[in-house]
C-alpha cells in the first residue's frame, strides 16, 4: 500500500478541538493561531523512519511508563480504576494499540510537515491551534511558557523530539481518563473500568480530541444527529470518507481495527474493538443528547461488548538507551560579525548545532535584543544510533539582522543555544550599519 504519510492533514478542518487534534497544513498565508509556543517561527524536528519504528517502540515503552520513568514531568501518572465512589489509582498503563491508533489519527504517526523526508531534520508539525508533533499535543504549547517570553525547554522537547511528544500525548489522555467521575463519565461500571480492556476508554478517548456535543462548533456526541443514524458505518481509516461526518472516538476505534499496512504487513496488530451498541436501549438512554450535561454522571456505561482484555507489551530493556540515549550538545561559543550595507539587503549567519552523543539531542535558542531573528527557534540533532539520510539529522541555526530594529549604526547582542540534556553556547553578534538608523521599534520583525 502507498505511504499516505500525511492522509489524516488532508482531511481535517472538522477535527480541531482539544488536547489532542488531527492537524492541518500550513502554508505561509495559514490563518494559525497567533500564540503558539514558537510563533511566528516553526521549530525542527526529526522525522524517523518510514515503517515508524522508533515511533512504535516508544508507544508501547510510553503505554506502560517505561520510556521516560524516572522524569519528574514526562513519566506516565498512575490510571484510576474502580467505579463511581471508589476509584483508587493503579499501575500506569494504556492499551499500546490504541495509543498507536491515535497517533495515527492525529498525524499519521509523524513529527514534521510533508516536505520533510523521512529519517531528517525539518520543519516541526504544528497545526493552527498549536498542536505539535506524532500526539499533536495542544496542552501548554499556546503560549511561550519560558523566561522572556520565549518557550520552556519542555515545550522545545515537546516539539522537537518525538518521545517526548509521544510521553506527554500519552500523559493526556490519562488525564482524561483521571478525570471520572468529577468531570466525565465511567465506560466499565461493570469490569471496575478495567483500564486494561480497551472499550474502557471511550469516553478518555472522545475527550482527547474535545468532550463535545451537541450544539458544540465540533460535536463528538455519537448520539449527535449530524451523524445519521445506528449503526454508523464503520470508519475504514483509508481516506475514502469525511471525518467531519464521524465522532472522533469512532475513528479511532477505525484505525485500531484496520492499521496501515508497509511491504503487505500492518505497522502494529490491529483489533477490532467494540463501540457502545446504540440500539441497546439502556446505552441509548445513559448517551442520550439529554444526559451530557457536567459533571455527565448520567452517562457511565457497562463495557461494551465483545470487550477486548489487553496485556502489557515486551519492553527490551535497552529501550531508554536506544531511544533518549546520551545525546551530547556540540555548539561552541563565538563572536560574529554582521556589516549592513542598506536596509533591503539581509544578512545572516549560520551556526551548525550537532550531537555529538546519543538519541536525539533537543535545543533552543534565544536572543537578548529584537533586532536579531533566529531561526528555527528550536530544533533536533541525531545522534550515533538514530537513522539517518545523509547530512540530514542536524539543523544549522540561522541568524539574522532587522536593520529597522537596530538601536544605533553599531550594535551588540547575543543568541543563547541550550539544551535541555545540558550544554550553553553564546554567541556575541556584532553588528555594523552603513546607513542612517531611523527610530527603533516601528516595525516588526518578519
Amino acid at each position: 500500500m502507498p505511504d499516505r504519510r500525511r492522509l489524516g492533514l488532508l482531511l481535517v478542518a472538522a477535527l480541531v478541538v482539544g488536547a489532542g487534534v488531527v492537524t492541518a497544513l500550513l502554508g505561509s498565508g495559514t490563518g494559525r493561531a497567533e500564540a503558539c509556543a514558537f510563533d511566528p517561527r516553526r521549530p525542527f524536528s526529526y522525522e524517523g523512519d518510514q515503517n515508524r519504528v522508533l515511533y512504535l517502540q516508544a508507544l508501547d515503552a510510553a503505554s506502560v511508563n517505561a520510556l521516560v520513568p524516572n522524569d519528574p514531568f514526562f513519566s506516565l501518572m498512575p490510571v484510576r480504576r474502580g467505579t463511581r465512589g471508589a476509584r483508587v489509582d493503579g499501575a500506569p498503563f494504556i492499551p499500546a494499540t490504541l495509543l498507536k491508533a491515535i497517533a495515527w489519527v492525529e498525524s499519521n504517526m509523524t513529527m514534521a510537515q510533508p516536505s520533510v523526508r523521512f529519517e531528517s531534520v525539518g520543519d516541526g508539525l504544528v497545526s493552527f491551534d498549536c498542536g505539535h508533533g506524532i500526539m499533536q499535543v495542544t496542552t501548554g504549547m499556546t503560549v511561550p511558557l519560558g523566561s522572556n517570553n520565549q518557550a520552556s525547554p519542555r515545550q522545545a522537547s515537546i516539539a522537537t523530539h518525538f518521545a517526548y511528544n509521544i510521553a506527554r500525548g500519552a500523559q493526556i489522555l490519562v488525564e482524561k481518563w483521571n478525570a471520572a467521575p468529577e468531570t466525565r463519565p465511567i465506560a466499565g461500571a461493570d469490569t471496575q473500568s478495567d483500564p486494561q480492556i480497551v472499550e474502557n476508554w471511550y469516553f478518555a478517548v472522545w475527550a482527547y480530541n474535545g468532550f463535545t456535543g451537541p450544539g458544540a462548533t465540533i460535536s463528538n456526541h455519537p448520539a449527535d444527529p449530524i451523524f445519521g443514524g445506528f449503526p454508523h458505518p464503520a470508519w475504514r481509516c483509508d481516506g475514502t470518507q469525511a471525518r467531519n461526518r464521524f465522532p472522533y472516538q469512532e475513528i479511532v476505534w477505525g484505525c485500531m481495527a484496520r492499521t496501515e499496512l508497509r511491504g503487505g504487513r500492518p505497522l502494529w496488530e490491529p483489533l477490532q474493538a467494540s463501540l457502545p451498541n446504540m440500539q441497546n436501549p439502556a446505552i441509548f438512554q445513559a448517551l442520550s443528547p439529554a444526559n451530557f450535561v457536567f459533571p455527565y454522571s448520567a452517562m457511565d456505561i457497562p463495557t461494551p461488548q465483545p470487550a477486548h482484555l489487553v496485556q502489557r507489551p515486551t519492553i527490551p530493556g535497552d529501550i531508554q538507551s536506544r531511544i533518549i540515549g546520551s545525546p551530547l550538545f556540540e555548539a561552541a561559543s563565538r563572536s560574529v560579525t554582521i556589516n549592513l550595507k542598506d536596509r533591503t539587503t539581509v544578512q545572516t549567519v549560520r551556526v551548525p548545532v550537532r550531537n555529538t552523543g546519543t538519541g536525539i539531542l533537543t535545543w533552543q535558542a534565544s536572543v537578548s535584543d529584537n533586532f536579531l531573528i533566529v531561526n528555527p527557534p528550536a530544533g533536533a540533532a541525531a545522534g550515533s544510533g538514530i537513522p539517518c539520510a545523509a547530512n540530514s539529522c542536524s539543523a544549522e541555526l540561522t541568524i539574522t539582522v532587522n536593520p529597522t530594529l537596530l538601536p544605533a549604526a553599531r550594535a551588540f547582542g547575543t543568541v543563547t543555544l541550550t539544551s535541555p540534556t545540558g550544554g550553553t553556547a553564546t554567541i556575541r553578534v556584532d553588528v555594523s550599519a552603513e546607513f542612517e538608523i531611523g527610530t527603533p521599534g516601528t516595525s516588526r520583525a518578519p
